[in-house]
């Protein structure tokens, strides 16, 4: 069951890399958070809004590089980015649920 929210994790962190995977983890948190419980639901929201703030970010940096400190921006964000997998993969092995959903940071 939580292997669909460990993959996801996973596809976030590709993403560093290989930026579309984001989109296909987003749509499957979408999907999945309907059947879940509620420990399970609270990291596909807590996807879900990585996902949006992952955007936000990224499109704050892209206008910011013509100023060359997007690229800084950029760099900060994967790093945020990483930090948000690795704290929701922790949670998600010990079965709970991630703490403040609603957060922007970490």
């Amino acid at each position: 069951m939580d292997n669909q929210a460990k993959a996801i994790y996973a596809l976030y962190a590709i993403s560093v890399a290989v930026g579309v995977t984001a989109i296909v983890g987003v749509v499957l948190a979408y999907m999945a958070r309907e059947d879940a419980p509620n420990w399970l639901a609270s990291h596909y929201r807590f996807q879900i809004r990585t996902f949006w703030l992952l955007l936000l970010f990224s499109l704050i940096a892209a206008v910011l590089t013509v100023v060359l400190i997007g690229y800084l921006v950029l760099l900060a964000t994967a790093v945020w980015l990483l930090v948000r997998c690795v704290k929701g993969w922790r949670h998600l092995d010990r079965r709970e649920p991630v703490e403040n959903v609603e957060t922007w940071l970490f």
